[in-house]
């Protein structure tokens, strides 16, 4: 699994105009599924996102969860992540899963976050989406596993 975590004041996810998520403070994850991820990578990295110290305190050091805090997340499917570009101009995504395995593994992630105590929404797996968001910091954290 591949994840961009961004800190966000606000993030929304908007499909065909309308708006299907929306959060105030909180993180919104981009999510890569690749080929060999299953539900041990998800169960950890749901567990790691939950607890990451990346929200700040008073003195502006980050010492705070999204549990901490508060917040929420959106959790948008994000297969680009597997882009391989070493070859040619135009990106291969074979190291991708394929939508039949990727699709119920970011629902059991989102299902995992939110167990974990963080209220989470999702976007709509397979569709264009506009992502519309604030990056609080900016803090944008790549994660993998």
């Amino acid at each position: 699994m591949r994840i961009v975590l961004q800190r966000v004041t606000q993030g929304r996810v908007l499909v065909d105009g309308g708006t299907v998520s929306e959060i105030g403070p909180g993180l919104v994850i981009l999510l890569g599924i690749g080929q060999d991820d299953g539900e041990d990578q998800a169960r950890y990295l749901a567990g790691k996102i939950a607890n990451l110290r990346i929200f700040e305190v008073d003195a502006g050091k980050m010492n705070r969860s999204v549990l901490d805090v508060g917040g929420g997340a959106i959790v948008i499917s994000q297969f680009t992540l597997y882009a391989d570009t070493r070859k040619g101009r135009r990106p291969s995504f074979t190291d991708a899963a394929p939508p039949e395995v990727a699709s119920p593994l970011v629902q059991r992630f989102a299902d995992l976050l939110e167990e974990q105590g963080v209220p989470t929404q999702t976007g709509v797996f397979g569709a264009h989406m506009l992502v519309d968001l604030s990056n609080d910091g900016p803090v944008t954290i790549w994660m993998e596993r």
